[in-house]
């Protein structure tokens, strides 16, 4: 008998999908057509239920039934979908007796097996309901039971993984119900239990994550679950921990951070696999790493294996020593005291201790000292974190490094930052390691040998800017040796200079501007300048040349002028003068020539003249004697470091009145700058005075459109409001047209409050007519706060590469260039 459910003897019913249609069909023309064997026998249904239908006829009156055409594919899918439901289920609602034929399928969509259980796998609101992810967990062996508000751990867990039922927690009266997903009947829940993983196939529980929920206490069998490695219950609100958890010996990772707990089970410290242990932000009081292994406990402690209960319990093996695998110790945010830390047991193996925002001095300094350095003993000690903790100079002792014993051997990093220790304190102390100590802090970690401490304030910055920074400090440490030594650098020091230049030759290129091929034609033409300027410092002015006398003032004014309108220097197309550095040589050009005449010439020969170019950086003296002072357009004075002043005569208030160019990179120009005034006949030295720089240029350069102060020493103070506006804004009453280019590049410059004042005009206004400025280089400076008011300024060149500041990122100019920066500091504003 086949056990396919039959359909019941029931009135024939108008479907189209239904198959018993096919044989109700014909049946009420039977009677008056005769029936033949072989069309019965090819009919879809067996003979049985067709003669129990034909026993009850319908009225002859009734139209018959139209017929409706199923393809054999279809036809199949119902049978398999009916085949499948029937040995699924033991109901009586889809046996024989069931009046429908296909249980609760109604149409082709619904009988489809494949659809139905995709349908069913859905997680609810992205996730797994919490039975389901505990059955799941059978078959994966970890379980994520995190951020689901629970009050402690699900009791299902026990039940399907082990088959236990836990006892009830005191502090949770009841356990709020956990199910599957809605609408899901029982034949469905039925096909989820069968399709589950096999007894072969099912494991133990290795991970559990739980956290950030509600959980307060934790089952004692939690201990049955031998396996587990990794146990998450951060951000919950547990009190205490059951005594047998520490009967998880395969554990290795435990956090516990962020949690109520005010002890630990004393036998925790025998666990013998466990490496990583955070228990911060908690209201621990003590750490008895020993307490297991103490005397009165010694039996129990070296009996370290037994069984937890009957012939087939779990063996439990503990350490004979505390804690002997712990590499990672985060203790911090807690109450511990350098007295109730039992230093004397610490685990061997730490390589990480963090203690911070601990009251470690509330013991006493001896009790504070003995912790210093019972830490300072452990042999794989990398890391040693105390920041904000009650902690001082008397913590450590100054003979700490010096003793017999190694101290800190591998230490890496020393965070004491924001506490009552002292560099002077922790320089007398540690004054005895191997390890080169450093007060720069970093966010890479410190190369092997490198002990890197921070005390005070933590100021963490890159790795490039500390580099920047040594490279800087030993350019300036060598100019200034190089300026002290007597009669020139010595061997060594033009040894290191080369070196120096073989690996930094593009920095020294484009400090003295070689990187045009203009800048070294210069270079080349002016090489042997300095050498004349040393041998001569004390007449830099006066006439050199070949068996000629001193000549009076007028005959040397002459030869400067003569020497400035040779076409090496000016260039009459342009308008252009162009004086060469008076800086030394970094290096010796095989093309050169001397700007004396030599010993061998003859001193009636016409075509050459004796001169000397003036040394001062500026020298408005001898530049507005000239006959194209009144037409000279731009100026290059370019790293003319030798003479650092300003000359100028003692009458006149606008020397170069057509000057629109400016360029003095690289001279070292500070906020006062040494002015010499002088008459043009004058012959003794004149006396000096400071002035400010900017205001200077403003007041001799009316027509000044391009001012390059690149390179030089210039800090925020030369920087005020109203000198800016002189020098920025355009002034008809003045005749000052009003500067567009202004390159403050590699200066001093750490703050931008006079720009920040001077944009507060553009306030409720699209543009100030006085503003011309176009372009604006603040690149390599030291500015730490980029203003949002600039944002307003209508700048088409704007650099602020090389800064401070890490607001805005780097990617807001580099994507988008000025006008995604300025809109970007517009929208700060809004």
């Amino acid at each position: 008998m086949s056990r396919i459910p039959q359909p019941s003897p029931r009135p024939p019913v108008k479907t189209t999908l239904v198959p018993p249609s096919r044989s109700r069909a014909p049946s009420p023309s039977k009677p008056a057509a005769s029936v033949s064997s072989p069309r019965a026998r090819t009919k879809s249904v067996p003979k049985s239920p067709s003669k129990a239908i034909r026993r009850q006829l319908p009225v002859e009156n009734e139209p018959p039934v139209p017929k409706t055409s199923l393809s054999i594919k279809e036809a199949v899918a119902l049978k398999r979908a009916e085949a499948k439901k029937a040995i699924s289920t033991s109901s009586s609602r889809v046996g024989l007796g069931n009046s429908t034929g296909f249980g609760e399928f109604e149409n082709l969509e619904d009988a489809d097996p494949v659809a139905a259980k995709n349908e069913e796998e859905a997680p609810e609101l992205g996730r797994w309901s919490v039975k389901e992810t505990i059955e799941r967990a059978r078959s994966t062996g970890a379980i994520n039971l995190s951020s689901r508000s629970l009050p402690c751990i699900p009791s299902a867990l026990f039940n399907i993984h082990l088959g236990v039922t836990p006892d009830s927690l005191k502090s949770v009266a009841s356990e709020p119900p956990i199910s599957l997903s809605t609408d899901v009947s029982s034949s469905t829940r039925q096909i989820r239990q069968r399709e589950g993983p096999a007894w072969f196939e099912a494991q133990d529980l290795h991970v559990l994550k739980a956290w950030n929920n509600e959980i307060v206490e934790i089952q004692h069998e939690i201990s049955l679950f031998g396996s587990l490695k990794t146990v998450d219950l951060h951000q919950n609100k547990i009190v205490r921990l059951p005594d047998t958890f520490a009967d998880l010996t395969a554990l290795t990772t435990l956090d516990l951070s962020h949690n109520s707990l005010t002890a630990l089970p004393s036998k925790i410290f025998t666990l013998p696999n466990l490496t990583v242990m955070n228990l911060s932000h908690n209201s621990l009081s003590e750490l008895s790493f020993g307490a297991p292994f103490s005397n009165s406990s010694s039996r129990k402690a070296r009996d370290n294996t037994f069984s937890s209960g009957g012939f087939f319990g779990p063996v439990i093996t503990r350490a004979s020593s505390p804690l002997p695998r712990l590499s990672v110790l985060d203790a911090s945010h807690n109450k511990l005291t350098a007295s109730t830390i039992d230093h004397a047991n610490l685990p061997p193996l730490i390589a990480k201790a963090d203690f911070a925002a601990n009251p470690l001095a509330s013991g006493g300094s001896n009790s504070t000292q003995a912790f210093i350095r019972a830490l300072s003993h452990l042999e794989h000690l990398k890391e040693l974190h105390c920041e904000t903790a009650d902690i001082g100079d008397d913590a450590f002792p100054s003979d700490l490094s010096t003793s017999g014993s190694r101290c800190f051997p591998r230490l890496q990093i020393l965070d004491v930052g924001e506490t009552r220790a002292t560099i002077e304190g922790l320089q007398s102390a540690l004054s005895g390691l191997k390890q080169d100590i450093t007060y720069d802090i970093t966010t890479e970690q410190p190369p092997e040998g490198t002990l890197m401490v921070s005390i005070g304030k933590k100021v963490v910055r890159e790795a490039w800017e500390i580099e920047a920074e040594r490279r800087v400090k030993s350019r300036v440490s060598k100019s200034e040796t190089s300026t002290e030594s007597p009669g020139g650098p010595n061997k060594t020091d033009v040894g290191q200079n080369n070196v120096d230049v073989v690996k930094e030759a593009w920095e020294i290129e484009a400090e003295q501007g070689l990187l045009t091929e203009g800048g070294r034609r210069r270079a080349r033409a002016a090489a042997t300048m300095s050498a004349a300027d040393i041998a001569a410092p004390l007449k830099p002015s006066s006439l050199i040349g070949h068996g000629l006398p001193s000549t009076p003032a007028s005959t040397s004014q002459s030869s400067l002028t003569a020497s400035l309108t040779n076409p090496q220097y000016y260039r009459a197309t342009t308008q252009t003068l162009t004086l060469p550095p008076l800086s030394a040589p970094t290096k010796s050009h095989a093309r050169s020539f001397s700007l004396a005449t030599p010993f061998s010439s003859s001193p009636s020969s016409q075509g050459k003249t004796d001169f000397a170019l003036p040394t001062p950086t500026l020298p408005l003296v001898t530049i507005s004697a000239q006959s194209f002072a009144q037409t000279l357009k731009i100026l290059v004075l370019r790293n003319r470091k030798f003479d650092l002043c300003v000359s100028l005569p003692t009458t006149g208030e606008v020397l170069l009145p057509s000057l629109e160019e400016l360029v003095l990179d690289g001279c070292g120009f500070g906020d006062q700058v040494s002015v010499r005034r002088q008459a043009d006949t004058g012959t003794t030295t004149p006396p000096r005075s400071n002035d400010a720089l900017l205001p200077l240029l403003t007041r001799f350069f009316p027509s000044l459109q391009t001012l390059d102060l690149s390179y030089n020493t210039l800090t925020s103070a030369s920087l005020q409001q109203d000198v800016l506006s002189s020098l920025i804004l355009a002034d008809n009453f003045n005749s000052r047209k009003g500067l567009r280019h202004l390159r403050l590049r590699g200066n001093r410059i750490d703050e931008l409050d006079a720009f920040q004042s001077i944009a507060d005009l553009f306030k409720g206004n699209r543009s100030v007519p006085d503003w011309k400025l176009e372009e604006l280089d603040l690149r390599d400076n030291e500015i730490s706060k980029l203003p949002a008011e600039l944002g307003l300024l209508p700048l088409d060149v704007f650099l602020v590469d090389g800064n401070l500041f890490r607001i805005p990122q780097r990617r807001v100019w580099e994507r988008e260039g000025t006008r995604g920066l300025l809109s970007w500091l517009r929208g700060r504003l809004e």
